[in-house]
């Protein structure tokens, strides 16, 4: 016979009482254990992409400051020829003789995100600088290197005109054919100017977006700064003789400059890219961290509470039976 003859057994013991919080109590301990190991997952997987990030950074960042000295020396060069030549002009300095009312404008991007800024940093600029164009009335061709721009060009309803990928290690040679059209297009007089938006890099601790003209080739950039004595004053200039002439040895160093500067450009951008995400991938490790930290808290609390819960249980069932 049944120990509550007639009358309903005690609150705590009533069979959907008895459970009902245990049950509640032991769901929430299962689903705050699955999101503990959901983010453990997230966990090594962030860690993971860190650590390819810096090594690709390493990789990306040696390339950039062995070649940079390069880009100098030619930029130096073909000013300090430039400069001596005299009145010698030429189409890449000079620009068309007649103005096209056209710009060419490369907007170099990531093919794959997880980096932080790094995009949305670059495409504001290129955005800034194509409403600038507009204002103008000056018509634009748009062209884009990699994946993350023609989303989003794509998504304004920009036509891209050409599309290039480069990929996370630029070659010089197809970087050399792309400056190679551009410089053919422009002497032949397709453009007014031919400008790159690209992220640059300036130090490991900072990247800026930036619109660089790549043609014409700013003479004041290009003039080399007076050499000076130790008192400070500037020495006299050195006289050139030149052999071939100076149009002849231009026509051959601001080609190269325009290369090796647009080279150095996405190589920049790359060094800029990987750096971003290594930065982005260490703070979701970190926060990752901090959430699972978090969860653990929670679920020693849930299931303190699950405990407590089937000890009360069990010692109010045991004092009603006395």
């Amino acid at each position: 016979m049944c120990g509550w003859a007639g009358e309903q057994p005690p609150e705590p013991l009533r069979a959907g009482r008895r459970f009902r919080y245990t049950d509640r109590s032991m769901a929430q301990t299962r689903e705050i254990k699955k999101r503990m190991t959901a983010v453990k997952t997230i966990q090594r997987i962030t860690k993971t992409m860190q650590m390819i990030a810096t090594a690709k950074f390493t990789a990306a960042v040696g390339r950039t400051k062995a070649s940079q000295p390069y880009t100098e020396k030619i930029r130096q060069l073909v000013g300090e020829v430039a400069g001596a030549a005299g009145d010698t002009s030429h189409p890449l300095i000079a620009g068309p003789d007649q103005p096209a009312g056209r710009e060419l404008v490369l907007v170099i991007t990531s093919d794959r995100g997880l980096c932080g800024s790094y995009n949305a940093n670059v495409l504001r600029q290129a955005v800034v600088h194509l409403r600038e164009l507009k204002d103008k009335n000056s018509e634009f061709r748009l062209e884009t290197s990699g994946k993350k721009a023609v989303g989003f060009f794509k998504f304004l309803k920009h036509t891209i005109d050409e599309r290039h990928t480069f990929g996370d290690k630029p070659h010089y040679e197809e970087v050399e054919r792309l400056a190679s059209r551009l410089i053919e297009e422009f002497t032949e007089g397709a453009y007014d100017a031919v400008r790159v938006v690209y992220m640059r890099f300036i130090s490991n601790a900072r990247q800026r977006p930036e619109v660089l003209q790549l043609l014409p080739l700013k003479s004041e950039e290009l003039a080399p700064d007076a050499p000076r004595n130790e008192s400070g004053d500037e020495e006299k200039s050195t006289e050139y003789d030149f052999s071939p002439s100076g149009r002849e040895l231009l026509d051959d160093l601001l080609p190269m400059a325009v290369k090796t500067t647009l080279f150095q450009a996405f190589n920049e951008a790359v060094v800029s890219e990987q750096i971003m995400r290594m930065v982005a991938m260490k703070a979701a490790t970190e926060n990752a961290k901090d959430l699972g930290r978090t969860l653990k808290r929670d679920f020693n609390r849930a299931r303190q509470s699950q405990i407590t819960t089937e000890l009360t249980e069990i010692i109010a069932g045991a004092a009603n039976l006395e």
